[in-house]
């Protein structure tokens, strides 16, 4: 047997306001989306990923490549510094003060190792809470905020592994009494750990050359995250993403890379329930720890869909990077999801320009069909990364 506690209720409620816009959809599927708490840390946070279709465990190196795959810090230019800032307005077609902002330093250590310690804010702004009866109980800011530090070391000339270490602080009920439990903000570390591959360039025909990436991360295992004290305890988005890069250098001055990421959460997958809550297809997951749900998400038999449903929570991302003359980049991208899964298909476009030692970027997304929205649809992204160590030397 098993049921949603209260303080489950309110933070899926809350989750699905924030995540979720109304979509066009078929009554007789049968969806069966996997569903976490603090699903932001999922959310690309800077510009270049996101024009990108959110591909980054196999993109070239730069100063946000901890959020995506640790182990690419060890490849970074030798003593490179940089402080990165991004900002991503949220729904801001519907309201103006929920945003993403996050914040990133990285650095260098030697040829051989990198290391990044960044934050991310997340303000859902004012929200006025009332009780069942609908009378108010105050205006209030539920925010969530992660911090983490990241290191890499390269094992070869090729290959790197890097991890990271994060601290969650998530006050989204603000401290109300729901239900006669009293909520309390969540609070969790995890963990993240990555590989990465770099190839050399080898020519090709007509003084062209070409070279390979590719990557491979687990992030943000850790324990499991709770709003109350009643013991019930939701689950981080522990994700595995892999991917690959392909860069082809067209002459001195045109460089284009290609990459395809496809990324699942390692959750278990939710039980189908009768009319009284009884489970009637999969398992009850309540009981249990993070990294044996890491395992029961590839497990088909407690899936009610078997294979077809564990194909069917792979999530597809597919991205593309010009660049002329080392300072001027043009990236687009696209994001696939299955229609029981949540059903998102995003088209992403957006440009990157360097001058001198500050970087720009940013980044817009287009639903691909009029079933699918999104929170970030037909808003534009900025992100400015400013190379210290260059200013430094001038």
């Amino acid at each position: 047997m098993t049921s949603q506690t209260p303080m489950k209720k309110i933070t899926l409620l809350i989750l699905t306001v924030v995540f979720t816009l109304p979509t066009m959809a078929q009554d007789n599927l049968k969806y069966n989306v996997v569903t976490t708490a603090v699903p932001i840390l999922l959310v690309s946070p800077d510009s270049r990923a996101g024009a990108m279709g959110d591909v980054g465990v196999a993109t070239t190196p730069d100063g946000n490549s901890s959020a995506w795959n640790p182990a690419k810090l060890a490849f970074l230019e030798n003593k490179e510094a940089s402080m990165s800032l991004s900002y991503t307005p949220w729904m801001s077609r519907l309201v103006p003060d929920i945003d993403l902002a996050y914040v990133n330093y990285t650095k260098a250590l030697s040829d051989r190792q990198g290391i990044s310690t960044s934050l991310r804010y997340f303000s859902l702004g004012e929200i006025n809470f009332t009780d069942e009866g609908g009378n108010s109980l105050g205006t209030f800011n539920p925010y969530e905020f992660y911090l983490d530090v990241a290191y890499a070391l390269k094992l070869s000339d090729h290959w790197s592994a890097g991890t990271a270490l994060r601290w969650i602080y998530s006050d989204i009920a603000q401290g109300q009494v729901v239900q006669g439990l009293q909520t309390k903000p969540g609070q969790s570390g995890a963990a993240d750990l990555g590989f990465y591959y770099q190839g050399d360039y080898a020519n090709i025909k007509n003084g062209r050359r070409q070279a390979f990436s590719a990557g491979i991360a687990m992030t943000n295992l850790g324990a499991k995250i709770a709003y109350s004290e009643s013991g019930n305890s939701d689950f981080l988005p522990t994700n595995l993403r892999l991917g690959g890069g392909y860069h082809l250098e067209i002459d001195d001055y045109n460089k284009l890379s290609v990459y395809l990421d496809i990324n699942r959460l390692l959750v278990p997958t939710p039980p189908v329930l009768g009319t009284n809550g009884e489970i009637i297809a999969g398992i009850d997951s309540d009981d249990i720890t993070p990294l044996m749900g890491a395992i029961e998400s590839f497990n088909t038999g407690s899936k009610p869909g078997g294979f077809s449903e564990l194909l069917q929570e792979n999530i597809y991302n597919f991205g593309a990077e010009y660049m002329y003359n080392d300072f001027l980049f043009a990236r687009t991208g696209f994001l696939n999801e299955h229609k029981l899964k949540g059903n998102r298909q995003y088209i992403t476009l957006g440009f990157g320009l360097v001058y001198n030692v500050f970087t720009i970027d940013m980044a817009y997304l287009i639903p691909a069909s009029p079933t699918t929205r999104s929170p970030l649809e037909n808003t534009l992204r900025f992100s400015m990364r400013f190379n210290i160590d260059g200013f430094l030397a001038q």
